[in-house]
């Protein structure tokens, strides 16, 4: 699968799975990226606490969860966001349909589960 170049860039499955989630969602908490990606809680709450620091992620509580989304505020962010995006983009639907397989929200009947390319 060609994101694995997040792997390479960012140093591993869980930095890739942060990104590509954070990307596909907009916003997400550790729970869900872990058990999305099948990676453990552990390295992915690693990878978002490491993201927070050096600003490129922020963070709201919501009852006991934290939940992260990118740093509009911050350039570095939107050129990293852009980065992911690109990799994103360049993913077949069939890719992108086996990474994002649950539904974080309802959808219209007959809406498209992802967009067309």
């Amino acid at each position: 699968m060609r994101a694995s170049i997040l792997q390479t860039l960012f140093g591993g499955k869980s930095a890739e799975a942060v990104l590509l989630f954070l990307y596909h969602y907009g916003e997400g908490y550790g729970r869900a990226i872990a058990r999305d990606f099948s990676v453990s809680l552990d390295s992915v709450q690693r990878q978002l606490d490491k993201l927070e620091q050096v600003g490129v992620l922020v963070c709201k509580r919501q009852g006991r969860t934290l939940v992260y989304s990118w740093n509009a505020k911050f350039t570095l962010a939107n050129k990293i966001k852009d980065v992911v995006g690109h990799v994103y983009n360049s993913l077949s639907i069939s890719e992108r349909a086996m990474l994002f397989t649950q539904r974080h929200q309802p959808r219209a009947k007959d809406k498209p589960v992802l967009p067309p390319v």
